[in-house]
């Protein structure tokens, strides 16, 4: 298939890129220099002049508590540049795969997240990629919305890095125990996006990689397992905490766990255990530094 994917030069633009390349796909990368999502003609010039099979929308306004004052901006970029998205892969037939998020949902259920409960997002993030959800389904006929969650890669800044450096660097590390939610592994996400993407299995999905933690319970699974796997020298003793002790401007879902029914229903391949994606994670930070 020929396969457009924006941003292609973030966390998980590049990881998908990747991933389609080696399952033998014909896959245009472009970056926010080289394509301007929120410039609706330059978006149909591009996208007319390469006639894909499918484009994988992962650009994104990401920054989480920025949002919270930059609103113009998030929207943007989450709202009008999915729309421009939306338009121009709908003139050439394509279909659309738009990556969106855990922060839809207000995160007070006490179970997980089924894909057509009521979305609710408590920061501007989460509403403007809501917002991108409700105008992908308004203006494309051949849509996938792929809720994910707690993403992490080799690329780009991230927890499970940053968890990293600090385990090494700190004393003492207190790690939120009650916020909930399913880690992601980029890689395990783009293997699914090219299963989906071969199928007409149109609607909204959550992939996320299976089963739940708490920041702390992550924190702990990064540190003992770069120990074991990247024999990391960890000296920071780990304490959990509330999250009113280290507030944020934007608001975080206190559960996120996202049920995958969609997959099941439709016969695909569930994202593995989030303790084996992470693993596989430290594998390749192994061998990239060797």
């Amino acid at each position: 298939m020929k396969v457009l994917v924006t941003g292609a030069s973030g966390q998980l633009g590049k990881d998908v890129v990747k991933v389609f390349q080696e399952q033998g796909h014909d896959v245009l990368g472009y970056d926010r220099e080289q394509l301007d999502i929120t410039d609706l003609q330059q978006t149909v010039k591009v996208v007319g002049q390469y006639q894909p099979d499918a484009v994988i929308h992962c650009a994104a306004y990401t920054a989480v508590d920025a949002a919270e004052t930059d609103v113009d901006g998030a929207y943007q970029v989450n709202a009008a540049g999915t729309r421009n998205m939306a338009l121009a892969t709908e003139k050439v037939g394509a279909k659309l795969v738009y990556i969106s998020t855990d922060y839809v949902f207000d995160g007070k259920a006490k179970q997980p997240y089924h894909e057509y409960d009521n979305t609710n997002p408590q920061s501007i993030y989460g509403k403007s990629k809501r917002a991108g959800e409700v105008l992908t389904q308004t203006l494309s006929s051949r849509y996938f919305i792929v809720r994910t969650s707690w993403v992490y890669g080799l690329h780009g800044n991230n927890f499970v890095k940053t968890m990293l450096k600090l385990g090494q660097e700190k004393p003492l590390l207190q790690v939120v125990n009650d916020q909930k939610g399913s880690p992601t592994y980029t890689v395990d996400l783009a293997r699914f996006l090219t299963e989906l993407i071969q199928t007409e299995k149109y609607g909204v999905y959550h992939a996320s990689n299976s089963g739940s933690c708490t920041w702390y319970e992550f924190t702990q699974a990064i540190l003992q397992d770069a120990a074991e796997i990247l024999d990391a020298k960890i000296t920071a003793k780990l304490e959990p905490c509330s999250t009113e002790q280290f507030p944020r401007p934007a608001a975080r879902p206190r559960n996120s766990v996202m049920e995958h029914i969609a997959i099941r229903t439709n016969g695909l391949n569930d994202l593995r255990d989030w303790r084996e994606g992470l693993r596989d994670f430290l594998q390749e930070c192994l061998s990239k530094s060797e």
